[in-house]
């Protein structure tokens, strides 16, 4: 290329080269980087092989086979009484998102905006012409609002979750997520066991304010060093290595901006049009915090039952030091006045999601954050949310979640049926599916059936128990690669058997799924939640 460049180009060609290499090299100092660049490759030989690109065809064949004939078929098939036109359209988008989601025909993020559209132009009261010309009014059915969906993408819990990504970046680009790993992990010394508490640990506190995927990425490449030293035909590592992706599920579950499905359960549970329940951020933390530590404990008990250590000993070197200049000290004293904002909103009465705003606009006006950091702001988990969202909207304002659970004789189920059977189905769907599109596909239809029989699920916890039940099984899915990616960055380091994940993802499954149930009903009925 050189020979077509003029003596006056190469200067500016050589400055673009080296402005890209500085970019790139800012880029790759991000701690977890290698494994982040294995995982998107791996993705991407998952979705772009020959092989892999006709099974995704007839995948998508099959869900749009399946969405068609729902969409045509005869009401009658369906043994809803009163079905409507756009009720009818909306079960069909409902099995289109689902089986999407299921299938993974297409990234999870992109069946969420398609299912957003489909909603507007055919469902909602600013349809195509086409699609409402020539149906009477009582035949067509009650229109979703067109703004109510397009609010979904700037929904409040939104917000919340665009705070947090901003926490994220600013702390990694500050080193404060090195300073904090290594000051959080110095009191648990040297001993084997107890290192293997202090990685739960941390990463599970990291989890609750950082994404789960970039916490893991971190812990892995501070744990990369620890490997290395550790025996070849010891069991430790693949505890260590375990411990990751375990805590990072689970710590995620301690506030609301730890994981998608907390917040798509709050939203529902505040929602002033519905539950109006206001469970501030502090409240929730307040319950789901000691569960995870205890969870969390058992964890490092079963990890530690099932691969034990050879070397006794371990010592740990993170290296890298916090920056120290007025900006960095500002993003320090930014992020523990916004935690402490956080969990004191009900004494303070400004709600989490305004808190929220407090380190974009400072960050942004101090040039920590720029335009740059905000591309790298998780827009595909936002918009997956948003899509949630949207169906839950059309579900609700169509009448169509109604007009099911009306027909289901819930009536003749248990209470203790109706929240068994809820969380099973939840646990089970979020092993093969994105959690965040487990708990979208099902708080909306939950929300309905726990409202009509409040009454009877009242001694059990109400309908707080059915939704936060959701945002906990959601979590807990963790016994295959494909579950999270943080299990998936965990597997990338050959360390793993998925016999070994499977084992521990069981396990802590069915113990956290029983703890969190039993704290729910327990405090629920007590009238602590809610």
């Amino acid at each position: 290329m050189e020979r077509f460049l003029s003596d006056e180009t190469r200067p500016v060609e050589s400055e673009l080269r080296q402005t890209f290499n500085i970019l790139i090299s800012m880029f790759k100092n991000f701690h977890g980087f290698p494994l982040v660049e294995t995982y998107h490759e791996l993705k991407k030989n998952k979705n772009f092989g020959d092989r892999k690109a006709f099974i995704r065809f007839l995948k998508l064949l099959f869900t749009l086979v399946v969405t068609l004939f729902l969409w045509n078929v005869q009401s009658d098939f369906f043994h809803v009484e009163g079905l409507t036109v756009i009720e009818q359209r909306t079960i069909a988008i409902f099995a289109f998102a689902t089986l999407m989601w299921v299938l993974e025909a297409i990234p999870a993020w992109t069946t969420s905006v398609v299912v957003v559209v489909l909603l507007l132009l055919t469902t909602s009261n600013s349809s195509l012409w086409l699609f409402t010309k020539g149906i009477s009014p009582e035949v067509l059915g009650s229109q979703t609002n067109y703004k109510d969906l397009m609010h979904c993408f700037a929904d409040p819990i939104i917000m919340l979750f665009i705070g947090g990504f901003i926490l994220a970046i600013a702390a990694t680009k500050t080193k404060l997520d090195v300073m904090l790993a290594r000051v959080m992990l110095k009191p648990f010394g040297i001993q084997s066991k107890y290192v293997l508490l202090g990685f739960l640990i941390v990463t599970a506190v990291f989890s609750m304010f950082l994404s789960n995927t970039a916490t893991a990425a971190m812990m892995l490449t501070f744990l990369a060093p620890v490997l290395k030293v550790l025996p070849s035909d010891g069991k430790g590592k693949i505890g260590l290595a375990l411990a990751i992706p375990v805590a990072a599920n689970i710590g995620g579950m301690g506030t609301p901006i730890g994981t998608p499905p907390n917040a798509i359960a709050l939203k529902y549970l505040n929602d002033p049009e519905g539950l109006n329940m206001n469970i501030g951020f502090g409240e929730w933390m307040s319950f789901m915090i000691p569960f995870t530590v205890v969870v969390i404990f058992i964890a490092w008990f079963v990890l530690l039952r099932l691969f034990p250590f050879k070397q006794k000993t371990i010592h740990l070197d993170i290296s890298g030091e916090a920056q120290k200049d007025w900006r960095s000290i500002v993003v320090y004293i930014t992020f523990a006045i916004t935690v402490l904002l956080w969990i004191c909103d009900k004494y303070t009465g400004v709600n989490s999601n305004v808190v929220a705003m407090i380190p974009v606009a400072v960050f942004c006006a101090i040039g920590v954050i720029d335009r740059r950091d905000l591309e790298e702001i998780s827009w595909s988990v936002l918009w997956m949310v948003a899509g949630g969202f949207a169906l839950g909207v059309a579900l609700n304002q169509t009448g169509i979640a109604s007009h099911v659970i009306r027909s289901i004789p819930f009536d003749t189920w248990s209470p203790v049926a109706m929240l068994i059977g809820s969380g099973l189905i939840c646990y089970a769907l979020a092993n093969f599916i994105s959690h965040t599109a487990t708990a979208a596909l099902l708080v909306p239809i939950l929300c309905v059936a726990g409202t009509n029989m409040s009454e009877l699920l009242s001694p059990l916890g109400g309908v707080s128990t059915l939704l936060i039940g959701v945002a906990i099984g959601s979590s807990l899915g963790m016994v295959l690669p494909i579950s999270t990616p943080p299990n998936a960055l965990a597997h990338a380091t050959g360390l793993i058997q998925q016999k070994n994940m499977a084992k521990v993802g069981l396990i802590m499954g069915v113990i956290g799924l029983v703890i969190g149930y039993t704290m729910l009903i327990l405090l629920g009925s007590n009238g602590y939640i809610g």
